[in-house]
């Protein structure tokens, strides 16, 4: 093993998009449910996919298993274990110094900040989303007041996060309007909605021009904005997930003191790199990406590499609710780095310790910068 394979394999990570776990344990339903984006199921396992086989292969050593049991054997493992010792396991071997939390998902069945850090027992921040926080003050808002409203929730959440969420691809699409509302479309837009909302009983942010002035609300207070990019739930409509479409919004907001991170990326990985690559405001990482390609994520990890600054990118595994995606996502993102730094350095193209500067850059350097974390927070 080399230097740089030593390094990467052993820096701690700042995994800056994730979520809390599933407390409980769980049945093989609810296991195979959290090992895909697709609402449904087929005739085959879940576990017959390449996330499927990073679990039988790289997360069953973890379990003290061999190589390649059976989901059968590997489950049983679990259950004899124990959700909480698989956590601790699972958290372990991911190596991770610092966890940046989404907790506008399904947060009432996932553990919070506190009762991840206590139970990762390592530093654990809050990232707020956007559509939650519209979603929680409509049921007490109305149409002239929504605005209000909204700001005086988003100030308060804002004082205790370190950075905000949106996820209006997978809601409208990234082919938004890239001007402000103005304050009499809000209204307009907040009446249409709310009475939708009231109608169904069901309150999900999904009008363009509210997700629009969210998103520039959250501009006032200069902290990082993730965005949802590309590959994720079976709700999107993937072409108007690229990240092209972002363009002039990007360049309109460049001056604004906000950052922007693009989450994820794929299929749309090279589109990312050169918007981080043209704007000085914009990161990438290649996020969930790692866990569902699995045996081809080296290629993945590489591509992000090919245009995109180094000191643009950041590692997250957008782990929700199994330690197996926090521990898959760092194994794979650390074999992926490491060989694409390792082939630079075998052809010339630049020495081990530039390669190893890198290297700490995008474990954990860029995002303590981006996110204003303490240098010393790591283990």
């Amino acid at each position: 093993m080399t230097d740089l394979d030593e390094f990467i394999a052993t820096i701690d990570l700042v995994d800056h998009h994730c979520h809390g776990l599933m407390p409980t344990d769980l049945t093989r339903a609810q296991f195979e449910s959290l090992i895909t984006e697709s609402h449904t199921t087929h005739h085959r396992s879940h576990f017959d996919a390449p996330f499927g086989l990073m679990v039988r292969s790289l997360c069953a050593e973890i379990l003290g298993l061999q190589r390649h049991c059976s989901a059968d054997e590997y489950l049983a493992r679990r259950s004899e274990l124990g959700s909480e010792r698989v956590a601790r396991l699972m958290l372990t071997a991911a190596a991770i110094g610092d966890y940046l939390l989404d907790t506008g998902y399904q947060g009432s069945a996932i553990t919070s900040v506190s009762e991840f850090a206590a139970l990762a027992n390592r530093p654990c921040y809050e990232i707020v989303r956007l559509e939650a926080v519209a979603e929680q003050v409509a049921q007490h808002s109305t149409a002239t007041t929504f605005a209000d409203d909204f700001l005086a929730a988003l100030d308060n959440r804002a004082a205790h996060c370190l950075g905000f969420k949106s996820i209006i691809a997978y809601r409208y699409g990234l082919d938004f309007d890239p001007q402000p509302p103005t304050p009499r479309e809000v209204a307009q837009a907040a009446d249409q909605w709310l009475a939708a909302s009231q109608q169904s009983g069901r309150y999900r942010l999904d009008h363009e021009v509210l997700l629009r002035f969210g998103l520039h609300a959250c501009l006032t207070y200069r902290k990082p904005v993730q965005l949802h990019i590309g590959f994720g739930d079976s709700d999107i409509e993937l072409q108007r997930c690229d990240p092209s479409h972002l363009t002039r919004f990007l360049r309109s907001t460049e001056d604004s003191g906000t950052t922007f991170t693009l989450l994820h990326c794929y299929p749309f990985i090279a589109q990312a790199g050169i918007l981080s690559h043209v704007f000085s405001h914009v990161y990438l990482d290649v996020g969930l990406t790692v866990n569902y390609l699995g045996p081809s994520s080296e290629r993945a990890v590489a591509q992000a590499l090919e245009v995109a600054p180094f000191g643009k990118q950041l590692f997250s595994s957008d782990a929700f609710g199994l330690p197996e995606l926090y521990a898959g996502g760092a194994m794979l993102w650390r074999r992926g780095l490491a060989k694409a730094l390792n082939s630079w350095v075998e052809q010339g193209w630049l020495c081990e310790a530039d390669a190893i500067r890198y290297a700490e850059w995008m474990a954990r350097g860029n995002a303590q910068h981006l996110y204003q974390l303490p240098s010393g927070s790591q283990r």
